[in-house]
């Protein structure tokens, strides 16, 4: 299912579908009318929007999946640890089996929940920020109370907050797939749009990734959502491998060699095209789903595919790399693909936005 529904959002003209397609698109029209009203509700305080008590930067997207919020959430975490502030991130722990209303994945110092508990992303969050509190929640006002009483944060980052609008924030970044900042124009489920492309007006900064070294200017209707705002380009850049044990090993170690990997990201294909980028003879690729929750058989399965490739090396996320802890080893060593946002245009303007932001409380 999942498969067809992202083969739809490509918008491809497959006749045979169409009726389909029309069924999604009817399912979009409530799905869109609510998300109205529910914004409508924001705007004019009928729903409240918590104060926590210090200042709020969030940072999410328009879309559903892959346009790299997390790694923009760490970036964005990192920037304010280095001027000085002691920062939270705070994520809805997506994946992770937690029901308790706070759950501190890390409190800055060592890491106190897994993958399982916390669910990948915060597990991953945590594992690059070192010094910088992670915790998981339903509800961020709560958690982030708590980051600000019992962990001293003074700045708090929502990952993935576009849509969590019950606590108040002092900065929305949102990020947009430069090749297709809304997808195929339709609303979930018909399309990837998780809001309308008018709620752009909420959003203090706007982030183009998956940029190349030159781009052009936002064009039509979206250079007229986003006129007033600071406009960041940015792509995700590999940094670099880490085995299991920590060791770490430079990109070109890919060149030239015969790799299997894997991947259980909102968008895999974008994985194996980083790697074949950088050099790498994929001997097979399997890509599973988002948030993929790894057990035995899947590590058995994988292991017996890298074998009968014969493939030199394992290759995968980082975020699927968190959630193979504890599992039985594969026949070959495992590396995780390290990456982070370079921001490659803008990065004057979301400094400004940040002392604006900062200063106003």
């Amino acid at each position: 299912m999942e498969a067809l529904i992202r083969d739809m959002w490509g918008d491809p003209r497959n006749e045979f579908r169409r009726p389909l397609y029309i069924f999604f698109y009817l399912l979009s029209l409530p799905y869109g009318a609510a998300v109205r009203a529910r914004n409508r509700l924001f705007d004019l305080g009928a729903l409240p929007q918590r104060d926590v008590g210090c200042p709020v930067v969030s940072v999410g997207n328009l879309t559903a999946g892959g346009t790299g919020k997390t790694p923009m959430a760490i970036r964005t975490a990192g920037m304010l640890r280095d001027r000085g502030m002691r920062p939270a991130v705070l994520s809805r722990g997506y994946g992770g089996r937690s029901t308790a209303p706070v759950l501190v994945v890390s409190d800055g110092r060592q890491l106190l929940a897994g993958p399982d508990e916390a669910g990948d992303e915060p597990v991953l969050i945590a594992r690059r920020l070192p010094g910088v509190p992670v915790l998981a929640g339903p509800k961020r006002a709560v958690t982030g109370r708590y980051a600000r009483e019992h962990l001293g944060a003074d700045v708090l980052v929502l990952d993935d907050g576009f849509q969590h609008r019950w606590i108040r924030r002092d900065l929305d970044i949102v990020l947009l797939d430069s090749r297709r900042p809304l997808g195929n124009g339709h609303l979930l489920p018909r399309g990837p749009l998780r809001e309308p492309p008018a709620s752009l007006e909420r959003a203090g900064v706007v982030v183009l990734t998956r940029s190349g070294e030159r781009g052009d200017a936002p064009g039509g209707a979206l250079a007229g959502l986003l006129a007033g705002r600071p406009v960041l380009r940015a792509r995700i850049r590999p940094t670099k491998l880490v085995a299991a044990d920590g060791t770490e090993m430079p990109l070109p170690h890919l060149a030239g060699r015969r790799v299997f990997a894997f991947a259980g990201i909102a968008r895999p294909e974008s994985f194996r095209r980083t790697l074949e980028g950088l050099g790498a003879c994929l001997a097979g690729f399997r890509a599973l789903p988002d948030h993929h929750r790894y057990t035995a058989e899947d590590v058995r399965q994988i292991g017996r595919a890298l074998v009968e490739s014969g493939a030199e090396i394992l290759v995968t996320t980082e975020k699927d790399g968190v959630k193979l802890s504890g599992l039985a080893a594969f026949p070959r060593p495992l590396f995780c693909l390290a990456i982070e946002t370079e921001i490659l245009e803008g990065a004057d303007a979301l400094e400004t936005a940040f002392r604006v932001c900062l200063g106003a409380r």
